[in-house]
């Protein structure tokens, strides 16, 4: 194995290591911080290592699928951001979290390793044991705190929705074996058809799932009620975003099918209008940001589906900087203030002036101001809908316009006077340095990431990842002033709340209308069918059994019994005599072949008298022997 080779390995490893360490140790309480900034602070260095020098590990799982890790150009510019994210959340979260630190610290560490092996996954088994890593761990990071029941609801809800959707992974698998184009992510393409197609829908079922996109998109409501840095985690870098990542690592398979890419382009950018409008309706921050993280990850799943892998990958990373940076800000005053409604976080961006000003940062790149990151990423991935389709772009600058929306809400009410100067009972009334100092270097992301989709770096990372290169000035313009405008609407007039979207377009209450209830009924009628049929058939069986047992016994007592007694008696006689058989005969006989082993015993004991001259006087002897016999041998032969 090179050093390179190790460096990848041990960038998975290492915080998967440390972080079991931390949740199972007891006492880890107050060394659990420091060593989890400290790890994640180390695998970000290996990021940058890994991402210079790209690596690839393969090894041997089963026949015809290895275990394989590689990074390559599009890895090469998400594992870095995943890890300098993850960092700079453990940051936030050692001034945050003050209780279960150990356990905390060490989920997230496993949390953040199972999403940098996602990101690195080059064949099937490595991507499904990192997913379902990913699965678990986040339902035990949103139930948290798992004495409130409704936070552990919301967790086995994000669970079992997402490992719904990962069931198309396990489709996907057993349908690249059997189209014969083995299970390394970079072959799907050369897979035969029909099973081609099988493939391209178990990844994208899978996929929209993880990326909540629509009908998946309700499971990620309930997840805010897991601590903010893990909100800020899971909606920036991990979970969610690998769900995207996971389209944009496949689109030429997408692509070889014909309609996977379309479908994901549709379903991206209805989710983007819909999900949008839901974050337009909310009334509380961390719902806000959730549905937004949604409709920019619809953005991504677009760029997905028209082919721009270079514009969704810029997308993602500029979006997992401002959505970190925002979710963090959202979670220091829940803290300080003891309430995440929007009604009482009026002004306050007037009372911690760096919270506010770098939550100002992160609205207005999230609402696609000139020239901050998501304006430019965003224009990249619309300029590739317009070649794909005129109606695919015109959704897509609804969704931006909605984007620049719900920004506008959230700045309005952060910087309108009004903000009570006491917390609420829980409010710390304090946001303390170490929740300030990450949020500034976010912010700096969020300002400045843009450039990914801008020239030059914008036509190099087209001419390694694939995408349209170059976004028109036209096209830039003409989103950054639609932008601009709603904004200042948002600020002129009160922003609508559409009521019909306000519970999430009510797909929680749908899926248990359409999957929850039907399956408990069926349930409810097998389990009838089993007392009233299979239960009764049994007890009958069981009572005919009982009926013969008891007709048996009557047979055995009356008339085998007997039959047995005679038999004994004879066995008896004839055991007595065998016996003294075995006295004349068969003991003396073991008796004489006994002494004679035990002489041939002490003979063999003879030689070994521990003098290293007779030892080799015995081994010629025994060579001579042999030569002897050989020569005898070919003699005769």
């Amino acid at each position: 194995m090179t050093a390179v080779q190790a460096a990848l390995l041990t960038l998975v490893l290492l915080p998967a290591a440390v972080g079991v360490l931390l949740a199972l140790v007891r006492g880890a309480e107050r060394v659990a911080a420091p060593v989890a900034v400290v790890t994640a602070g180390l695998a970000t260095a290996l990021a940058f290592v890994v991402a210079l020098a790209r690596p690839s590990l393969v090894v041997p799982f089963m026949v015809g699928a290895d275990f394989s890790l590689a990074v390559d150009a599009l890895a090469a510019l998400v594992v870095p951001a995943v890890a300098a994210v993850t960092f700079l959340v453990l940051v936030f979260a050692a001034g945050n979290i003050r209780e279960s630190r150990g356990r905390f610290h060490g989920l997230m560490l496993i949390f953040a390793a199972a999403a940098l092996a996602t990101a690195t996954a080059a064949s099937i088994p490595a991507l499904l044991f990192a997913w379902e890593l990913m699965g678990a761990t986040s339902y035990a990071l949103i139930g948290f705190w798992w004495r409130d029941t409704d936070r552990v609801a919301a967790g086995l809800t994000a669970f079992v929705t997402t490992r719904t959707g990962d069931l198309g992974l396990y489709v996907a698998a057993g349908a690249a074996l059997a189209g014969g184009a083995g299970m390394a992510l970079a072959d799907l393409p050369a897979a035969t058809d029909p099973w081609r197609h099988v493939i391209a829908a178990g990844i994208l079922v899978a996929a929209l799932g993880k990326a909540a996109q629509l009908p998946f998109s309700f499971w990620l409501s309930g997840a805010m009620k897991g601590p903010s840095p893990v909100s800020a985690l899971l909606h920036s870098a991990a979970m969610v975003a690998m769900g995207g990542y996971l389209l944009l690592r496949v689109e030429p398979l997408l692509a070889a099918t014909g309609w996977a890419g379309p479908v994901a382009a549709w379903t991206g950018v209805v989710t983007a209008v819909l999900m949008g409008a839901v974050a337009l309706a909310q009334r509380e921050l961390k719902q806000l940001l959730a549905a937004s993280t949604v409709a920019q990850l619809g953005f991504v799943v677009l760029a997905a589906g028209v082919g721009a892998v270079s514009g969704g990958a810029a997308h993602l990373v500029a979006h997992a900087s401002t959505k970190a940076m925002l979710f963090l800000a959202a979670g220091a005053w829940l803290t300080a203030l003891g309430t995440g409604e929007l009604a009482g976080l009026r002004g306050v961006g007037r009372r911690w002036r760096v919270v506010g000003v770098a939550a100002t940062v992160g609205a207005l790149a999230l609402a696609g101001i000139a020239p901050l990151s998501l304006w430019a990423t965003k224009d990249a991935v619309l300029a590739a809908a317009l070649v794909a389709s005129p109606w695919l772009y015109a959704a897509g600058l609804v969704a931006a316009a909605l984007s620049a929306a719900y920004a506008g809400k959230a700045l309005w009410t952060i910087w309108r006077r009004g903000q009570r100067e006491e917390a609420e009972e829980g409010g710390t009334g304090e946001v303390g340095a170490l929740e300030r100092a990450p949020l500034v270097v976010l912010a700096a992301g969020a300002a400045v990431l843009g450039v990914l989709a801008l020239p030059p770096i914008s036509g190099t990372l087209a001419g390694a990842l694939g995408g349209h290169g170059e976004v028109a000035l036209t096209e830039l313009l003409v989103s950054a002033g639609i932008a601009l405008v709603v904004l200042l609407a948002m600020f002129r007039w009160r922003a609508p709340e559409p009521g019909w979207a306000r519970q999430w377009l009510w797909l929680e209450d749908t899926a248990h209308t359409v999957i929850v209830r039907p399956a408990l009924a069926l349930a409810r009628a097998l389990a009838r069918f089993d007392d009233r049929v299979i239960d009764r058939a049994a007890l009958a069986a069981a009572r005919s059994v009982a009926v013969a047992a008891r007709a048996a016994a009557h047979v055995d007592d009356r008339v085998l019994d007997s039959g047995i007694e005679a038999t004994a008696a004879a066995a008896d006689a004839a055991g007595r005599g065998a016996a003294r058989l075995d006295d004349a005969t068969v003991d003396g006989a073991v008796e004489g072949l006994a002494g004679r082993v035990r002489r041939l015993s002490e003979a063999a004991r003879a030689p070994q008298t521990g003098a290293v001259h007779q030892y080799l006087l015995q081994a010629v002897a025994v060579l001579a022997l042999g030569v002897l016999a050989w020569s005898v041998y070919a003699v005769m032969g």
